[in-house]
Formats: C-alpha cells, structure tokens, sequence
C-alpha cells in the first residue's frame, strides 16, 4: 500500500495548525503515493501501520484504489513489523519520561522522576512509567499527551509495550465504572 494525502491533509499542512502533532506531520509529508509501508516504517520508526491507520481513519490519508485498503488492527493491537535498526528498551523508555518529567520542575513530578530511577523490577518500572506517563497526561496539553505516548510506544520492547497498554487501559476501565 501507497497512501496519499488528501484535500484535507494537504489543507492542513499548509495552515500549520495545531490539529496533529508533529508525528502525524511528518507521516502526511511523507505519505505522497510513492512510499510504501514498509518505507515509512525504516522512516518512521515501528508504529507507523498504526500511526498510518489513524491518519486514514481521520481522513487525512488514502489508499489507491488499485492498492489494499489500511484493515483495522483490532483495540489494543499493537502491530509488529521486522525490525529496521530502532533500538527498543526498558531503560529508553525511563530516560525519555526522565527527561519529560525533569521538564515539569515541581515536586510531584520529581517524585516520579524518582520513582523511575529507583532500582526496580521490570514489572515495577513498568508500572512507574504508566504513573509517570498517567501524571504527564494529566499536566499537559492533550497533543503533547499524545506525542509522549507515541515516543514511549517507539520506546518500549513489544513485550513490556503490551503490557504498558494493558496497564494504561486497566486505569481508562476503572475510570468509567
């Protein structure tokens, strides 16, 4: 599959508003019917099938009649493509939110930027990453929430990243009971 952009993908570009973040800027730049997906996976890292998915479901994106339709992953799929050299780990993760929580410069959010350098367990740091990203959610602009899910997604080995979603969409259920 060649996505293209559509009226609206390349309306919102040239206005340069705040309706995506720069992640889904960059995919529409690079989506122009000549990439396929797995270049724009080399390009854009292990996450861009999800990331292309969402842009067409917006409508931002198309795929050629002559070309396969972007299927649906089923909630809470995270798609798993062959490695291109991105370097996934637990501790990338812990130093990305580190650096984001430092940002904040309040007590609360030193508080998790301690928590995560504690020596924890994988199951522990894990769940210190989902606090941490929970806390971040909470304190800055739903974009920006979006980017640093997207960055500690890319981060995060396959394994600990489904149970970083798993951890995340418990809290989403208990919210809504």
């Amino acid at each position: 599959m060649r996505p293209i952009k559509t009226d609206l993908a390349r309306q919102t570009l040239q206005t340069h508003t705040g309706a995506l973040g720069m992640r889904e800027r960059r995919a529409l730049i690079l989506c122009d019917g000549q990439r396929d997906l797995a270049e724009l996976v080399r390009l854009l890292g292990q996450d861009a099938p999800l990331l292309v998915q969402r842009l067409v479901s917006a409508g931002y994106l198309v795929a050629p009649s002559t070309q396969q339709a972007v299927q649906p992953l089923p909630s809470g799929t995270v798609p798993v493509t062959p490695s291109t050299g991105t370097r996934r780990s637990l501790v990338a993760a812990k130093v990305y939110l580190s650096g984001m929580l430092e940002l904040q410069r309040d007590p609360e959010a030193a508080h998790h930027r301690g928590r995560l350098q504690a020596r924890l367990d994988d199951e522990a740091l894990l769940e210190a990453l989902a606090g941490a990203y929970r806390f971040l959610e909470g304190r800055v602009a739903p974009t920006l929430a979006g980017r640093i899910r997207d960055r500690l997604f890319e981060a995060l080995p396959h394994a600990p990243l489904r149970r970083m979603q798993a951890l995340l969409d418990a809290r989403v259920e208990a919210s809504l009971s």
